[in-house]
């Protein structure tokens, strides 16, 4: 699927998270700056988690509590081998009463759990677009995925024929500031 602005991809995360259970585990990997934690802020959205999320790549992991469940968002691209996520003790932050994000998480495949769903970012045919790709592993992700599928269309069914397009296709345009009343949609723009 393509996203066509930063908002969109958090839309798309949005759209995601009413899926998502305690103990379910996100693996976000592709280009630098391809919107890894720009998803999460749509995931913390969807969440209801007020506080602001921003990327944890010096501090590595951060927490967030107060939503629906809590969120262990971490950012593994500093490391430089499997062991030392090992050594952080990231089996403890594997916790069934939160919901895991790992950014660059295809860095770490072997850790993480047979069930988890992986998504790859990478960078559009536009400077603000970007190629999404989510992939289900396990039997349970791959069952939620119908899911995920009906929900994104509902969400973009109202400005966004092209989500589920091939890569090359062209988008339609559509006017500046439109958008689907989403409260993550930008305010529409003032015509003069």
């Amino acid at each position: 699927m393509e996203s066509r602005s930063p908002e969109e991809t958090r839309r798309l995360a949005v759209a995601l998270s009413p899926l998502l259970r305690p103990g379910d585990v996100l693996s976000l990997g592709g280009d630098l700056g391809a919107g890894k934690t720009t998803f999460v802020q749509g995931l913390a959205v969807g969440l209801g988690i007020l506080e602001r999320v921003t990327s944890p790549s010096f501090v590595l992991l951060k927490e967030y509590l107060g939503g629906r469940y809590p969120l262990i968002h971490m950012d593994v691209y500093r490391l430089e081998r499997m062991q030392e996520v090992v050594d952080l003790g990231y089996d403890e932050f594997l916790d069934p009463s939160h919901i895991v994000v790992v950014e660059w998480g295809d860095m770490v495949e072997p850790l993480l759990p047979k069930e988890h769903l992986s998504i790859q970012m990478s960078y559009g045919a536009a400077d603000s677009r970007r190629e999404i790709v989510m992939q289900p592993r396990g039997f349970q992700w791959e069952m939620r995925m119908q899911k995920v599928r009906v929900l994104i269309e509902e969400l973009f069914s109202v400005d966004r024929d092209d989500l589920f397009s091939s890569p090359g296709d062209s988008p339609p345009a559509s006017p500046p500031g439109t958008g689907s009343g989403h409260p993550l949609d930008p305010p529409p723009q003032e015509m003069l």
